[in-house]
């Protein structure tokens, strides 16, 4: 863990002019779910309306020992920890690659942010899956200036649109075009800047990491119905969805019936649905963390096919 950690404190990547390598100095962008941000790469391919207010639940957890900062990580496998409508894409991604074509700069600017060649954008784009945060979500983002892309620490709120690759990591904001790294996370926690929406905390964030295998198949929650629905990868046009079960076999861990912090309505799910133990890597820590956020209960799903029938729970990750 100390030799991961050394690494997410000393990598390059930008060096926005709030914080150094990339961007993880002392302050952290607060960014709605419906705002564009500053220095957009392109204008919004958004498409389907936003959920206002974050639909995170809070879950009694143990108190962090002094000095132990944590901040709750889960694989971009995960079932339902994105969210969408059922047969209809979030971004709309041709429209995004007509703006980075028209613009052979911000392209390249684009390619160099995650770490691709520029001719092979379009393709990247289209490889990527129209998702949406169903918890507010620690990102590296980029805007554009001066011909490059400018690396800072940002939460996007839930509800907001994103292209999300292969290992579930999101790589995209569709209200601006910017691309997404990782979040480089500080020993100390970073200054919010912007204006907090309601339900805002950091210790309600989250951060997604790369799933350990190619996720087969998204498992997500339908933000107008609260059905669950599975979605390929790269299905850019979501017109293959399908319905399946919620998750009804509980990983152990913390055994208390999540209570929903905003009026946003959550999935159906079963007495036993209940969310697993976080896993704490070194992350900022904040004055009220009596309790943190665990997005809708759920499992990964690596291994399913789409052809296999409704995704199975998989055996309880480790605590």
């Amino acid at each position: 863990m100390a030799v991961v950690v050394a690494v997410v404190l000393t990598r390059p990547g930008g060096g926005g002019k709030d914080g150094g390598a990339g961007g993880g100095g002392g302050t952290i962008s607060l960014q709605n779910a419906a705002a564009t941000g500053p220095d957009p790469f392109t204008e919004s391919t958004a498409r389907d309306p936003v959920v206002s207010a974050s639909p995170s639940v809070q879950v009694p957890t143990t108190q962090p020992p002094p000095g132990d900062n944590a901040v709750r990580q889960y694989d971009g496998s995960r079932r339902g920890l994105y969210g969408g409508t059922k047969n209809a894409a979030s971004c709309d991604v041709e429209r995004q690659i007509e703006y980075l074509a028209a613009e052979p700069a911000k392209n390249r600017a684009f390619a160099d942010a995650l770490r691709i060649q520029p001719p092979t954008v379009p393709d990247h784009l289209r490889s990527l899956t129209p998702l949406r945060l169903r918890a507010d979500t620690w990102v590296t983002n980029h805007g554009y200036r001066d011909g490059a892309p400018r690396a800072y620490q940002a939460v996007l709120q839930a509800g907001t649109a994103v292209l999300v690759d292969n290992r579930g990591v999101p790589r995209v904001r569709c209200a601006c075009g910017n691309p997404l790294g990782e979040p480089v996370i500080p020993r100390t926690a970073p200054r919010p800047v912007g204006t907090p929406w309601p339900g805002y905390r950091m210790s309600n964030t989250v951060v997604v990491k790369p799933a350990p295998r190619v996720v087969k198949v998204f498992v997500i929650v339908d933000i107008d119905t609260g059905e669950w629905v599975v979605r390929r990868p790269g299905d850019s046009n979501a017109d293959r969805d399908r319905e399946t079960e919620a998750p009804t076999t509980a990983p152990t861990g913390t055994a208390t019936s999540p209570t929903p912090s905003s009026p946003e309505p959550q999935p159906p799910s079963s007495p036993s649905d209940q969310p697993p133990e976080p896993q704490p890597p070194v992350s900022p820590q904040t004055p009220d963390t009596g309790t943190t956020t665990e997005p809708p209960p759920g499992e990964t799903t690596t291994e399913q096919s789409p052809d296999d029938g409704p995704p199975t729970a998989p055996s309880a990750p480790a605590s």
